[in-house]
């Protein structure tokens, strides 16, 4: 018999693990508070904070005005003054609001200080379409930020990230930004009752494959899972990584992929020009150029702001159908 200790599983959802995750925060850290639009008495725009101002009280969980470049501000003041604060903004859309604080404050003043300063503040943010919200609450400009030096950039894509992530952000001493996609909040799955913070350095090989390597990341990382499923069925096997991190990229996990498939296809919501699937795709042409058997792909969203209707909400995103498609061009079977 194996003296293995065994680990207690608990099925819970995306938003729940969420929740879970800034409840045990705020137990763990009185440095720690939440701040952001209705994420108090209404319990956030997602529900994610559903329970915490009661639990916590006014001066830990704190709604604030309509004012993204002031809370964020704020936040960014008090993470000097040696606070923790978890600022909430509604959607990335609106977060350009804040553009300013998060770039020229937030990313900069460890540097400006000469190391004098840092800012450990983490921003959350919902990202993405797929819930019919339109163009101004539905796009995918997390590859954005990924440009910005002394950010880092995490796109939790499963249960266990939204679980984790967030404390290993907190103990990190420069600014964190997670983007969590609107269509996962109801992902259900399966977590240690114990969980542990994971590492946000890392990229994670989700499914092994030796035919192309499928790079993707948020809602994108699902819809390549069930495509690597039906190309199971044609006999086609497809590597499954998560980026988890767009800023670090984790090069060494992707490379090694790539140089053992020899085909590589990027998965992306943002537009194809000047997003991060370019960036992704420089780094293996620069990496992994003479171990490719074919040309890097990408599968991105359509260069329109998100329409409305369903049916054009569907059709402007990267679905499993297309990354099929792409993959048995790529290997000639299409």
């Amino acid at each position: 018999m194996s003296d293995a200790p065994k680990i207690h599983l608990i099925k819970t959802t995306y938003r729940e693990a969420m929740r879970e995750a800034l409840r045990e925060a705020l137990r763990t850290d009185p440095r720690v508070f939440l701040m952001g639009e209705d994420v108090g008495r209404y319990g956030g725009c997602y529900a994610v904070s559903m329970g915490l101002l009661e639990e916590f009280g006014e001066e830990r969980v704190r709604d604030t005005p309509l004012s993204e470049s002031g809370f964020v501000g704020a936040g960014i003041g008090a993470a000097i003054g040696g606070m923790r604060p978890i600022v909430e903004i509604m959607t990335v859309n609106f977060s350009l609001l804040a553009l300013d604080q998060i770039m020229n404050n937030a990313a900069t003043l460890r540097h400006m200080s000469g190391g004098q300063f840092s800012v450990p503040i983490v921003i959350r943010m919902a990202t993405g379409a797929g819930k019919q919200l339109a163009a101004q609450h539905s796009h995918s400009l997390e590859g954005w930020y990924a440009h910005i030096p002394g950010l880092k950039v995490l796109t939790p894509a499963t249960v266990e990230d939204a679980r984790g992530m967030l404390a290993t952000a907190l103990a990190d001493p420069d600014p964190v930004l997670i983007f969590e996609h609107v269509t996962l909040y109801n992902l259900e799955g399966w977590i240690p009752a114990h969980a542990e913070p994971v590492d946000i350095h890392r990229a994670k090989v989700h499914r092994e494959g030796g035919d192309v390597t499928l790079l993707a990341y948020g809602a994108g990382f699902h819809k390549a899972m069930t495509a690597a499923a039906t190309l199971a069925e044609a006999g086609i096997s497809a590597e499954v990584i998560d980026l988890r991190c767009l800023r670090p990229l984790d090069d060494e996990t992707l490379m090694a992929s790539v140089a053992k498939t020899r085909r590589a296809i990027v998965v992306d919501e943002g537009w194809r020009s000047g997003g991060i699937s370019a960036e992704i795709m420089a780094r293996i042409m620069e990496q992994c150029f003479y171990e490719l058997d074919a040309p890097v792909m990408r599968i991105c969203g359509a260069e329109v702001p998100i329409p409305y209707p369903k049916h054009l909400e569907d059709a402007a995103l990267p679905q499993p159908e297309r990354i099929v498609q792409a993959v048995k061009e790529m290997l000639g079977r299409g």
